[in-house]
């Protein structure tokens, strides 16, 4: 496992529809545990591949709860209900948060490392983690749907002294 460079806001990659993985192999299962290897050493709680450069359609989740890492190729929201408000921060545009309207609830299909399908039904803070990183892969940034963007730079650097 490595740890993998974070790209960042305006990098190309970021913009671009990831594509869609075909090949269950060696090479998909070591990107996985960078990611979350990456994800982890970052304190992120999801990551998704083109933000470590790599256009495909892969992500890893972890909010830190019981349900721990959750692995996901070729991950698709087939269904999602209610709403919930508030922010939201990313690993590629560090200092910025943002507020966000997402669904409360949803379902997720994808596959495993191996091609088994499975199913995540996520509610609250777990589902915006999903849609966050859903979105990655579709070239889209919270910042895109932000009621509102503000800076946390400040705040870091005043608890970090």
């Amino acid at each position: 496992m490595a740890i993998r460079l974070i790209v960042k806001d305006p990098d190309p990659v970021l913009r671009e529809p990831a594509k869609e993985v075909t090949k269950f192999n060696a090479n998909l299962a070591k990107l996985l545990k960078d990611m979350a290897e990456t994800m982890y050493d970052a304190e992120g709680v999801g990551l998704a591949a083109p933000q470590v450069g790599i256009s495909k359609r892969v992500i890893v989740v972890d909010i830190g709860d019981e349900t721990g890492l959750i692995e996901m190729v070729n991950p698709v929201i087939v269904e999602q209900d209610g709403e919930q408000f508030g922010p939201e921060g990313c690993l590629s545009i560090p200092n910025l948060n943002g507020d966000v309207r997402r669904a409360d609830r949803v379902v997720v299909s994808g596959q495993r490392a191996d091609g088994t399908p499975f199913t995540v039904e996520a509610k609250g803070f777990m589902a915006r983690a999903f849609q966050h990183e859903v979105d990655h892969l579709n070239g889209i940034l919270f910042t895109d749907l932000a009621e509102s963007v503000y800076d946390i730079s400040e705040r870091t650097r005043k608890g970090g002294e």
